[in-house]
């Protein structure tokens, strides 16, 4: 995986391989690559980055096809957008379409794309809103069209979709790409890819085109395919390559398939734009990273929850009611999942195990030891954090029982009780001892990548780790091949397989087994009572076969059964009462029984001990004595052993009592003779306690790495608190800045709000006050302790108005928006304007009362409409200062002195006042300085063209807002009229 994080000389590195002869040229392949982009929230700008440095001619045939989260019911116009960044023809994806190259497909709006035949198709989602993972499906789709050429890229966006589809296109030799997570809106969907170790490039959307076409010239171009850069018969080479990856990670892969090994080694030569293996093994040894990432190239695991989900049904018929019948309430069921990769499968079983043991209504004790050679794999199967992207293969039911759903990463947690069955380690299963007394292995799709030298020693493994009924679950393409004598077939399709355990049936007695055999036969359930059971199951097989004494005992020598006299070979021990066989011996049998019965315990086959000397009741007694296990096909009788004692005279005792006679040895030598024999007894004796030693030193082996795991597990638990209590620390702190940015938002708003200069008055259904800004309280009688009190309760400021609250019921009810013009008594006019409060939901909660002050507008209409009288008015009104300086002249006094206002305004009064009386009307204004009040007067005045016309005339002083005089008004009208 590259990373612009990683090395400042990553671009030298990777650039200094291309091949510069490619650029610019076309580039010949079969077929064209085809790229799918997946992004969500803050992808556009990304994608628009991407579109805009593709280069124009880049001579290479490829098609795009893009996928973005949008609402169902949301029109796209993506396709129109990226348009103007590309010079590639830009269309929205229609059910059918064929995919041409140089072309980009959008995916509408509510729909499901794939691919399939080189052309798209469209479905309607399967899931509900939210649930619906469309990258994935596309990334599966493209994996399953193309193969080798797909490619993907994750950009910007929210939840982990994608990051599953990256797996096929993975699995299939396929290369990715995400976005740098550094220059993302939204971080989870690059994050989460980039986690799962699938990805090749990481970078910004700006590089990646660059990278892009150089790996497909590289990968494709001039007739090139992808599996073809290392020779299949340069073994020199890949050696090399496999022993640097030995010594680099202690993992030996020279067991595995070649052809496989080779194709993860021409996928890496074609990430790093290397032309051939030389250069490659050079690089290895330069790059200690990219030994790791070749490492993590060959441990690509492909697996999900509940693959073939026929297999888990086949599972769950065949094996699992027979995995159960030998087992009681209590007992422990140990199954194995070796090569488990991120823990998919081996959950799987788990959860398919817990659904049993629901329907059986019995406890029992479930232990699965899930394990890999990959660290990372297995730390992120601990977690048991998985992308949303599962829900493709989990059914909703399942999903709400065993798992639990965490918004804040969009990620699944499998619960804390399927977690609890699964024990993850990490072990190479075909290097580290395998685990032991396994009720079931579940190994899919690793055989297949092993040649048939490593598939023997593994099936040999896993035979002698299962007991002796165990089940073994093999991957679809896997078969147990020459172990048909090791395992039965119990699902060929779904290779489900029962191992027949060691003893095999003819090594038995036929003349001892075959009535027992019969006997079991019509009694194949297993008998509650016991001791009945033996009873009837042993006795009617002795008494049709054999007449001397006999004893059935568990593997500890505990006797179960007695059947005949006994009393010559066994006596009560002395102490505390026992009856195992091994205390009861009488001298001369212990050691040989003990030891016999050890070696049928291991060997599961019958031991044949003659001639024993047994000393009992003053006298000493032959014997011929035999152990066998009792057949194991019938579970009730799996763990029994029979002990038979024959009193007879051995035919080799007597000859060499007769060779004695013969040549007249004394009795001492017939002495050295026993004793010689009781020699090598011991010798076997010790034989066996030495193989049973190995074995429990090879059990209390397997046992310290199980609690090697269990302690791994309760380390990584408190890591796991620890990182907890940081995360919650860190959420705390985010909390803490939410708050405060909330406070500093609600400060602004207040502010906003006061600055506007507008009365506003929130009230919910009730017509209850939840909040009101300062200006209100200028209207009516608020304070902070008012909220929460209706309204109508309030004393106002406004005069002639009693329907406040009729008015907002009335605008609830009918949510029409009301307006009406109040005074207040400080003579301020408002405008009332009630509205229905929506929120972003367009939910109804309440109403707004807005009080906006037109104080100034109601004067500016009041003086609108003096204006209009004086406009129209018949009479000349007339303005002007104490100087004289005309200040107003309306179409009146132009109709009766024939100035226009213009001529008007540059005049002084005295131009119209005949030179004789200016005097007097010099007197009128001083009059009016000193506030005399004057009635209507007649006087003089010359026109324009020079007639001197008679007019009744009303004088008026004008005041400012400080009460000062600043103009006089006359109203003037002809004289008769």
């Amino acid at each position: 995986m590259f990373s612009k994080k990683q090395s400042g000389t990553r671009e030298e590195t990777q650039l200094s391989h291309k091949d510069s002869d490619n650029h610019g040229e076309a580039v010949h392949m079969d077929g064209f690559p085809i790229v799918a982009i997946g992004a969500s929230a803050g992808g556009l700008e990304a994608l628009e980055t991407f579109f805009f440095n593709l280069p124009e001619d880049t001579g290479i045939a490829m098609s795009f096809i893009v996928v973005q989260h949008m609402p169902p019911d949301y029109k796209s116009i993506l396709s129109e957008l990226l348009k103007q960044y590309t010079n590639l023809q830009v269309h929205e994806a229609e059910d059918g379409m064929a995919v041409a190259p140089n072309s980009v497909y959008v995916i509408p709006a509510n729909t499901e794309l794939t691919i399939r035949g080189g052309r798209l198709y469209l479905s309607e989602p399967g899931r509900p809103r939210g649930l619906c993972l469309f990258v994935d499906i596309l990334f599966r789709s493209l994996a399953q069209e193309q193969k080798e050429r797909s490619v993907c890229i994750v950009l910007s966006g929210a939840g982990t979709d994608g990051t599953l589809g990256l797996k096929a296109v993975k699995d299939e030799g396929g290369m990715a790409m995400a976005q740098d997570p550094d220059t993302a809106a939204y971080k989870s969907m690059p994050r989460n890819a980039i986690e799962s170790g699938l990805v090749d490039y990481v970078l910004s959307p700006d590089e990646m085109p660059e990278y892009l076409i150089a790996y497909i010239q590289h990968s494709f171009g001039k007739g090139k395919k992808l599996a073809r850069l290392l020779s299949r018969n340069d073994t020199d080479s890949l050696q090399q390559i496999l022993t640097l990856i030995h010594a680099h990670t202690g993992h030996d892969f020279s067991g595995y398939k070649q052809s496989t090994i080779v194709r993860r080694i021409e996928r890496r030569l074609a990430v790093n734009l290397i032309e051939n293996q030389d250069d490659y093994l050079s690089y290895l040894e330069q790059n200690p990273m990219e030994v790791e990432a070749l490492f993590r190239e060959l441990l690509v695991g492909v697996t999900r929850f509940f693959r073939d989900p026929e297999a888990y049904a086949a599972l769950t018929e065949k094996v699992l009611p027979r995995l159960f019948e030998n087992k009681r309430p209590g007992d422990s069921i140990r199954i194995w999942v070796p090569a488990c990769s991120t823990g998919e499968e081996a959950y799987s079983l788990a959860i398919l195990l817990q659904e049993y043991l629901q329907g059986m209504k019995k406890h029992y004790k479930v232990q699965i030891f899930a394990t890999d050679i990959d660290s990372g794999a297995i730390e992120y199967a601990r977690t048991g954090l998985y992308p949303e992207g599962i829900a493709a293969d989990v059914s909703p039911e399942r999903l709400k029982r065993f798992f639990t759903w965490d918004p804040g990463s969009n990620t699944y947690q499998v619960g804390k009780t399927i977690r609890s069955m699964l024990v993850f380690a990490e072990q190479n299963a075909t290097g580290d001892p395998p685990f032991s007394r396994l009720d079931m292995i579940s190994c899919r799709n690793l055989l297949i990548y092993m040649d048939n030298e490593l598939q023997k020693k593994v099936l040999h493994l896993f035979h002698y780790a299962l007991n002796h009924s165990g089940f073994l679950f093999l991957g679809t393409s896997e078969t147990i091949s020459e172990f048909g004598d090791f395992f039965e077939t119990v699902d060929r399709k779904w290779r489900l397989y029962q191992s027949k355990g060691i003893m095999a049936l003819h090594s038995v007695p036929k003349n001892f087994l075959s009535p027992l055999i019969k006997k079991c036969s019509q009694n194949k359930a297993i008998l509650k009572d016991g001791k009945s059971s033996f009873r009837e199951l042993v006795e009617n097989a002795l008494l049709q076969q054999f007449s001397p004494p006999s004893v059935v005992t568990d593997t500890n020598g505990d006797i179960l059964y007695i059947h005949g006299r006994t009393g010559k070979y066994l006596e009560p021990a002395q102490g505390e009462g026992s009856l195992n066989i091994l205390k009861m011996a009488r001298e001369g049998l212990k050691l040989e029984l003990n030891a016999a019965i050890r070696k049928v315990v291991v060997q599961k086959e019958p031991i044949h001990i003659p001639g024993l000397q047994v000393m009992g009741n003053g006298e000493n007694t032959r014997v011929n004595v035999t152990v066998s296990p009792v057949f194991e096909g019938i579970s009730a009788l799996s763990s029994l052993i029979m002990v038979v004692f024959q009193e007879v005279v051995l035919p080799e005792i007597c000859d060499k009592w007769k060779e004695v006679a013969a040549t007249g040895e004394t009795v001492a030598d017939e002495r050295v003779f026993a004793l010689e024999r009781e020699l090598r007894n011991k010798e076997e004796y010790l034989q066996t306690v030495i193989e049973e030693l190995e074995t429990s030193n090879e059990e209390l082996q397997s046992t310290n790495e199980e609690f090697q795991s269990v302690n791994e597990e309760l380390e990584t638990s408190k890591e796991e608190l620890q990182s907890l209590n940081e995360e919650l620390m860190i959420v705390n702190a985010e909390l803490q800045k939410k708050i405060d940015e909330l406070s500093c938002s609600n400060n602004d708003m207040n502010n906003m709000l006061a600055g506007t200069g507008v009365g506003t008055v929130f009230v919910d259904h009730e017509l209850r006050i939840k909040r009101f800004t300062p200006v209100a309280t200028q209207l009516i009688n608020l304070i902070h302790a008012d909220l929460g009190r209706p309204i109508t309760h309030i004393v106002s400021n406004i005069m002639n108005y009693h329907n406040l609250g009729e008015d907002v019921q009335e605008v609830l009810d009918t949510l029409r928006p009301k307006e009406v013009q109040v005074r207040t008594k400080s003579e301020k006019w408002y405008l009332m304007r009630i509205l229905p409060y929506r929120t972003s939901q367009n939910a109804i909660e309440g109403a707004v009362i807005n009080f906006i002050d037109f104080t100034e507008q109601k004067m500016f209409q009041r003086m609108n409409r003096l204006a209009v009288v004086v406009r129209d008015s018949n009479d000349a009104v007339t303005m002007q200062d104490f100087e004289g300086r005309i200040l107003a002249w309306n179409p009146g006094a132009e109709k009766i002195y024939g100035w226009s206002e213009q001529e008007a305004l540059s005049m002084n009064i005295r131009d119209t006042i005949p030179e004789s009386e200016r005097e007097n009307a010099l007197k009128i204004i001083k009059q009016l300085a000193e506030n005399k009040r004057l009635e209507p007067f007649q006087a003089r005045r010359i026109t324009r063209d020079g007639h001197v016309v008679e007019v009744c005339m009303t004088a008026t002083v004008l005041l400012n807002e400080k009460g000062e005089r600043y103009a006089v008004a006359t109203t003037e009208r002809l004289a008769g009229e």
